[in-house]
């Protein structure tokens, strides 16, 4: 058998050249502020100021991490971050494909209302006051629970769960109940196997909001010095150094600022070197859920 060739023709290369063109003109744009944030980080502070720093640092320094990493709070602030992180998007995971699951059955008869009572709170929320209110009367105030309490159930991640679990051929279920499975057995074991693509990308979703959060800590564990997370640690820093600039005069402020040891930096490099301390465990995390990342995006347009 002859194999077959594909024939080059002026549309297919015209194609493939602009394509090519388009997909490297949208990774340097993403790729680019990433490593201009990084060469300020390692740049020395006092010079970044001055600008024209783009992906390599023009006098190179490490006392912008210096700096952040001598911050006697930070490393406790650290594992609380992570264990928060990981509580998070454990319980996330766990209750809302729970409730994805028994409102995705045909035969549970108040699926509907429930869903749409769920539905509703993506677009009425009652507001921080309430919020910090409720979280008050719990009794959370203060308390490890007050960071994965209220994220339990995920409105928006119900949505693509169910979704998802819908598309799930009814044969395999039936298979299971004719075996003697009961409903947990067949969501643990049938179930959740099959949602693999869609909780990797829920999982990751859940894990990057939890790490990024600081506004938590401020509301609920601001008087808890054990409690306190990373970003909310970072973002007092970036506050006293940021407040230390205008109590100077601005941009003379600036050239003055000193951190931890009496090392000299500037909040545009103190910012640069958070962000980067900031990102790289997420970093980090990203390359083994990346191969369910575009199975899972796909999930929310899928319908039955």
């Amino acid at each position: 058998m002859k194999s077959k060739r594909k024939t080059l023709t002026f549309e297919n290369v015209t194609f493939t050249t602009i394509n090519t063109l388009i997909l490297i003109l949208l990774s340097v744009l993403m790729i680019y502020p990433l490593l201009n944030t990084l060469a300020i980080s390692l740049n020395d502070g006092l010079d970044a100021v001055k600008g024209g720093i783009y992906i390599w640092p023009r006098m190179f320094s490490l006392k912008n991490y210096e700096i952040v990493l001598k911050m006697h709070t930070i490393y406790n602030a650290f594992f609380v971050s992570v264990a928060k992180m990981l509580v998070v998007t454990f319980t996330n995971i766990i209750f809302t494909s729970l409730l994805s699951y028994s409102l995705s059955r045909r035969e549970y008869i108040f699926r509907k209302p429930i869903t749409i009572l769920i539905i509703l709170t993506m677009y009425f929320d009652a507001g921080l006051i309430p919020n910090y209110l409720l979280i008050k009367d719990l009794n959370l105030i203060n308390t490890f629970q007050a960071y994965w309490v209220p994220s339990i159930i995920s409105a928006f991640n119900f949505i693509v769960i169910r979704t998802y679990m819908k598309t799930i051929p009814e044969s395999f279920i039936e298979s299971a109940k004719l075996d003697g499975a009961g409903e947990f057995c067949i969501w643990w074991r049938i179930v959740m196997p099959l949602c693999k693509p869609t909780l990797a990308v829920i999982a990751l979703f859940v894990a990057v909001g939890s790490w990024n959060s600081w506004l938590d800590t401020l509301l609920y564990a601001s008087r808890a010095q054990n409690l306190s997370t990373l970003q909310y640690e970072l973002q007092k820093l970036l506050a006293s150094a940021m407040n230390s600039t205008v109590a100077k005069g601005g941009m003379a402020g600036a050239q003055a600022i000193a951190g931890t040891g009496g090392q000299v930096t500037t909040p545009l490099a103190l910012r640069a070197a958070i962000t980067m301390v900031a990102a790289v465990p997420i970093l980090c995390v990203y390359p083994f859920l990346q191969r369910y990342f575009v199975v899972g995006l796909t999930i929310g347009g899928v319908k039955e």
